[in-house]
Order: C-alpha cells, then sequence, then structure tokens
C-alpha cells in the first residue's frame, strides 16, 4: 500500500513537472520582442500572416512562427574587382561599393530568394555595359557619371524587391601594367613640358620687366637732362638780362663803347683759323667819338693849366693810334692769308683776263668808312 502511493506521487509530480514546461515553452513560443530597425516576417501554418514590428509582440504557439527577421537600417556591401573590356578594347578591373535599405520587408522576403546576390550580379552587368560604351580615357575621369547611371538602373530594377539603393561608388578603377606604365610616361612628358612652358613664361616675363625697367631709366634720364638743360638755359638767360640791365642802368658813353672796339680787335684778329673778319662800320665814328670827347674833357678842364691838357689829349690820341694801328696790320695779316689762300684755290681755274682783287691797306681799312649800320668785310 505504501509503495503504491509512493508510485502514484511521483507519477503525479512528473506529470506536473511536464506541464509547467509545457507551459514556459508556449509562453517563450507566444512572446516575441523585436528590437529598433527589425522587422520580422511571421507565417501562420506557413502562410504569411502579419509583420512584427520593434517593440514586445505576442505569437499564437505553435501555429506562427517567424519567417525572417530583415535589417531596416542601410547596409554597405563592397564587390570584388570585376574585369570590364572598355569600347577601345582594354580590360580593367573595377571595384564597387553599393549603399541599400530595405524599404519593404515582405516583399523582399517574397520576391526573391536572396536580394544581396541580386544586386550584386545586376551591378556587375550594368557596370558592363556602362563601361563598355566608354574608351579608356573618358572611364577613368568620367566616374561621377558612371556611378549615377548605375544608381539609375539599380533602383529601377530593386524597386519591385522593396529594396532601396541610395549610392553607388566606383572605388577604384586598374588598367593593365602596360598601360600603366605608359600613362606614366604620358604624365611624366606632360609635367616635363609645363615645367618647360613655365620656366619660358618665366624668362619672359624677367625680359619684359628688365626692358620696362631700361626704358624708365632712359626716360628718366632724357628727362634729367631736359630739365638740366632747361635750368641752365634759364640761367643763362638771366645771367644775360642782368647783364643787359646792367648795361642798359649804367648807361655808358660813346667813348667807352669805341674803347671796347679797339680792346676786340685784336682778338677778333687772333686765331688761325679766322681767314675773313670783319671790321665794323662804326669804327671810324667811334674814334671820332673817342677824339671828341677827348676834346671835350680838353674844354672841360679850363681851369688846369693848358699844357697838361694838351698832352694828357696827346698820349691818349697816341693809344688810340696805336690800337688803331694794332688792328690795321692783324686786318692786313688776315687779308694777305685770304688772298693767298683765294690765289691757291683759283689759280688753275681763273679766266684769263680777269684782274687779280686789289689790295687793302690798313689806311682803307681805318680811314674809310662804309655806309651806316652795315660793316666792311675785309
Amino acid at each position: 500500500m505504501g509503495d503504491g502511493m509512493d508510485g502514484m506521487g511521483t507519477v503525479i509530480a512528473v506529470l506536473f513537472g511536464a506541464v509547467a514546461l509545457i507551459i514556459v515553452i508556449t509562453l517563450i513560443r507566444a512572446v516575441r520582442i523585436v528590437p529598433q530597425q527589425r522587422q520580422d516576417v511571421v507565417e501562420r501554418l506557413g502562410k504569411y500572416k502579419r509583420t512584427l514590428n520593434p517593440g514586445l509582440n505576442l505569437l499564437v504557439p505553435f501555429i506562427d512562427a517567424v519567417r525572417t527577421k530583415v535589417d531596416m537600417r542601410e547596409q554597405v556591401v563592397s564587390f570584388p574587382p570585376q574585369p570590364v573590356i572598355t569600347s577601345d578594347n582594354l580590360v580593367v578591373s573595377i571595384d564597387t561599393v553599393l549603399y541599400f535599405k530595405v524599404v519593404d520587408s515582405v516583399r523582399a522576403t517574397y520576391e526573391i530568394s536572396n536580394f544581396l546576390q541580386a544586386i550584386e550580379q545586376l551591378t556587375v552587368t550594368t557596370l558592363r555595359n556602362v563601361i563598355g560604351s566608354l574608351d579608356l580615357e573618358r572611364a577613368l575621369t568620367s566616374r561621377e557619371e558612371i556611378n549615377r547611371h548605375l544608381s539609375g538602373v539599380l533602383d529601377e530594377t530593386t524597386g519591385r524587391w522593396g529594396i532601396k539603393v541610395t549610392r553607388v561608388e566606383i572605388k577604384a578603377i586598374e588598367p593593365p601594367p602596360s598601360i600603366r606604365d605608359s600613362m606614366e610616361k604620358q604624365m611624366r612628358a606632360e609635367r616635363d613640358r609645363r615645367a618647360a612652358i613655365l620656366n619660358a613664361e618665366g624668362h619672359k616675363q624677367s625680359q619684359i620687366l628688365s626692358a620696362e625697367g631700361e626704358k624708365q631709366a632712359a626716360v628718366l634720364r632724357a628727362d634729367g637732362d631736359r630739365q638740366a638743360r632747361i635750368l641752365q638755359a634759364e640761367g643763362q638767360a638771366k645771367a644775360i638780362r642782368t647783364v643787359f640791365d646792367a648795361i642798359h642802368q649804367a648807361n655808358p658813353s660813346q667813348k667807352v663803347l669805341a674803347y671796347q672796339y679797339l680792346q676786340a680787335l685784336p682778338q677778333i684778329a687772333n686765331g688761325q683759323a679766322n681767314k675773313v673778319w670783319i671790321v665794323p662800320a662804326e669804327l671810324t665814328k667811334a674814334l671820332e667819338g673817342l677824339g671828341g670827347a677827348l676834346g671835350g674833357l680838353g674844354q672841360m678842364a679850363g681851369d688846369a693849366p693848358s699844357e697838361q691838357a694838351s698832352s694828357d689829349a696827346s698820349a691818349v690820341e697816341r693809344e688810340a693810334a696805336e690800337a688803331a694801328r694794332a688792328a690795321a696790320e692783324a686786318a692786313q695779316e688776315v687779308t694777305n692769308e685770304v688772298r693767298a689762300a683765294e690765289a691757291q684755290a683759283t689759280s688753275g681755274s681763273r679766266p684769263a683776263g680777269l684782274p687779280a682783287p686789289e689790295p687793302v691797306s690798313p689806311a682803307n681799312l681805318i680811314g674809310e668808312t662804309a655806309p651806316e649800320g652795315r660793316p666792311e668785310r675785309a
């Protein structure tokens, strides 16, 4: 009897434990917690039932089941390098990076079996179509255009899968090694050309600047010389004006002018280059004025003794006569030299019967008076 009771208690305990276990398992399967930015697709008896949003959700145990757990965040996928042939028959290797996000978890689950693999294959085929219509140089410089074309094609195709392609980037375009060597040589030659052009431009600018500096310096020197000559001429004009004013203010008499004439005659005749010189017609009048002035001095000195006045007058006359004699001698010498030069120049070409020029005597030079205002030529 006691053994039967013990066996019955054991069975009841096992049953209670099994029931409790079933209840715990049922609660676990009935309660579902979905994290943020994720959606769970629920099927009931193999058919789509609903989508679980983030938070606490309840399911029917053993009837409802979670088919897929879809991440709703934007995802980044880097595809391996793909060989692509350009329009100029060059094989290049292109790496691409794809940015996408799932906008409809149900369609992403039931419209396509593996949307990630489908996107990769679609990217490769579209990239080959785009690169195949471009040459190497344009493909290397048209990355933005290629990215926009890929994004448009992928977004249009993956829209029915509940996927939004946000961005496609070409990470690298690797041409063949031989093409890279040629490109490096071309780039090096282009840089050398630019360096040569820059050097030539610098030399040109330096030459232009040097020429401009020399031009400005010459202009400044010429302007300085002009200013100096102007100042010098102004100084000479001022000096002449000052002398002229001084002479007019002094109002020299006729005898002073006659005396200056007598002193200037030997200087006029002096010099080997002076072949012809001019005796002013006013010389005789100046001498007459000098004589008149001396006579006037004699009359003014009436209070002085007559012998002293006559001796002074005779001394002045002697000096004037000596000066006139010296001038006449100098004029005769010049006249002889002129006559000799003319005779030498015209000895072979003088016409027959033409008389020789008459000699000019000092008496004629001093005694004869030319018309007033015209000098005599010796």
